[in-house]
């Protein structure tokens, strides 16, 4: 390897160094040693990319095992008299940090969804008149009896979280991811 002192650097417009602006002279990079990359450190990178997606890959091998997206107990939400007929409320379900909305759509009636849109998990909000939950980002809206998306960005529908009804209290079973 040469001496980085003796090495002549090739300036980009070719004119001897003594004729370049001061800045090019405090600066002076050589352009082809510039996008040069030694294999070493591509190998270096080539390994550290490889090894990020593997520690990725393991931690999700690691929740799925744990079984964190796969059966939930019951979870009390609120009280029948709590919530009037048009009214919503938010609740976390099934972890701490997983908002859902329940809907009173009726006397009877009672529907829960991910609060978080599926196009980019902005918050919905329900609009119980007009029978659709409204996300405010970028205009989508879904069907409030089905989840299903009605217009906008969002493809999928939302996760429906299931329900029952058990002495004047409403719980939450489970969640039902749905594609279609």
């Amino acid at each position: 390897m040469p001496d980085p002192a003796h090495v002549r650097v090739h300036t980009p417009n070719g004119r001897p160094s003594e004729a370049q602006p001061k800045w090019r002279r405090d600066f002076p990079i050589d352009t082809q040693q510039d996008n040069y990359v030694a294999r070493r450190d591509f190998t270096k990178f080539m390994v550290l990319i490889s090894a990020s997606f593997v520690a990725g890959q393991g931690w999700i091998a690691l929740k799925t095992l744990r079984g964190d997206g796969a059966a939930h107990g019951p979870k009390a939400i609120a009280g029948v008299d709590e919530i009037a007929v048009g009214q919503a409320a938010i609740f976390f379900y099934p972890g701490e940090h997983d908002s859902c909305l329940l809907v009173r759509a009726g006397e009877r009636e009672f529907l829960a969804y991910s609060n978080k849109c599926s196009h980019l998990s902005c918050p919905v909000t329900p609009d119980v008149p007009s029978g659709c939950l409204r996300c405010p980002c970028h205009h989508g809206s879904f069907d409030l009896a089905t989840g299903k998306p009605l217009a906008g960005p969002p493809r999928r529908p939302l996760a429906k979280i299931l329900l029952d009804v058990r002495e004047g209290t409403i719980y939450a079973t489970g969640v039902e991811e749905r594609t279609v």
